[in-house]
């Protein structure tokens, strides 16, 4: 039988050394990632909502850092806390939440530091170490020329300690929604015949669909006209007596109501 042949003393030396590196070198936790998603219609703004820390407690330096999808911005940091600073760059492109909090304070709020916004870095039994179980929101603002039902590319979240080290990443879904069709005809509370002209806007391409009170469908049609203006007639007589009207617009994907319209059919 023969053998294993022993390792070269420099060779085995270099495995060794890996090995070190690979068991001390920080690494997000198993199964765990951040994560957060939010729909946001073409030249507004939206909420999106950072979860899912589950690495260890981390000290003061450490970091959240989000990376904007293109061509979406972040523009605010808006968590008002004292242990968290956020920041926004210049062009948008990141937004972050540094930990500002010492190892003296106390996560329950009654240990040395409490009501001086210093935090902890180990946290209690009563409040969880930093960034763990916690939301931190970013504000994202979507150009008015994104399309509908787009899921932008390139958001991305990363947690580093002080040292920069990873200790926890994930991806986040920012999906472009489309804006609410509007009802522009009939009037609300105007008498109406049976088989009234039904108008509005919508996003440009639309399929439009108008339906009453019980969800039946009344007409349908596309928004093709410019400005996104259509119009339908019902294919056949609205009952008489109160209702209710409803646009539902669908493109891409992606789908918004219009507000209900109260009707009066003679």
């Amino acid at each position: 039988m023969r053998r294993p042949r022993p390792l070269p003393a420099a060779l085995a030396c270099s495995a060794a050394l890996l090995l070190t590196v690979l068991a001390t070198s920080p690494a997000p936790a198993e199964g765990r990632e951040l994560w957060g998603s939010v729909t946001i219609v073409p030249g507004h703004q939206g909420l999106l909502e950072v979860a899912g820390y589950g690495g260890p407690a981390l000290g003061a330096g450490s970091r959240l850092t989000l990376t904007a999808p293109q061509p979406a911005e972040v523009t605010a940091t808006p968590l008002v806390d004292g242990v968290y600073r956020g920041a926004v760059a210049a062009d948008g492109g990141t937004g972050s939440y540094t930990f500002t909090g010492t190892a003296t304070g106390s996560g329950s709020g009654t240990g040395a530091g409490a009501g001086t916004g210093a935090g902890s870095a180990t946290g209690t039994a009563a409040e969880p170490g930093p960034w763990l179980g916690r939301t931190f929101p970013f504000v994202l603002s979507v150009p008015a020329t994104a399309v509908p039902g787009t899921r932008l590319g390139g958001c991305a979240m990363v947690v580093t300690d002080a040292a920069g080290a990873r200790r926890d990443q994930g991806a986040c879904t920012v999906t472009v929604g489309l804006p609410d069709p509007a009802l522009t005809q009939p009037l609300a509370g105007v008498p109406l015949g049976r088989r009234p002209t039904i108008a509005g806007t919508a996003y440009p391409g639309a399929q439009v669909t108008v339906r009453d009170q019980n969800e039946d469908e009344v007409c349908s049609t596309t928004a093709t006209a410019p400005g996104g203006t259509w119009s339908c007639v019902p294919g056949t007589d609205l009952p008489a007596g109160a209702g209710r009207l409803q646009a539902t617009a669908t493109f891409n994907g992606v789908s918004a109501a219009s507000e209900q319209i109260r009707i009066t059919v003679t």
